[in-house]
């Protein structure tokens, strides 16, 4: 998603995000705590959120750095048929109008995992990048 340069919608699915640092936290207590042995553990902080919701979490912490940014999305139907002539939507055909969505309640469980908020997480990204000239 641009920051700084506008485009006209969202592509319409969802999937979970994380924090890196939350990432590393969870690598730490994976390899150290022994009730994590042959286990498995997805990282990921809440559930699934669409883009759109991304985009609207950078409207109300970035405010007007964001203002490009879209906060509408675009139907399913319109997407795939963007995708024909757009190869960047077309690489997302797989996932229009779906939300891939899964838990870290597993990690959290077993091993007091504990991602921070995602909206805290979306900010300071987006706040990384503007400040290193990227988001462009």
């Amino acid at each position: 998603m641009c920051i700084r340069h506008s485009v006209p919608a969202c592509p319409p699915f969802g999937m979970g995000y994380v924090d890196v640092r939350d990432v590393a936290d969870l690598h730490v207590r994976a390899m150290t705590d022994p009730v994590a042995a042959g286990e498995r553990f997805l990282a990921v902080a809440g559930h699934s959120l669409r883009v759109v919701d991304v985009a609207r979490i950078l409207h109300d912490r970035l405010g007007e750095r964001a203002a490009k940014v879209p906060t509408r999305e675009l139907p399913v139907w319109l997407t795939r048929a963007l995708a024909t002539v757009n190869p960047e939507l077309r690489l997302l055909k797989h996932q229009l109008g779906r939300d891939l969505d899964a838990t870290g309640a597993k990690a959290e469980k077993l091993l007091g995992w504990k991602a921070r908020p995602i909206e805290d997480t979306i900010a300071d990204t987006a706040e990384s990048l503007l400040a290193h000239g990227i988001g462009a």
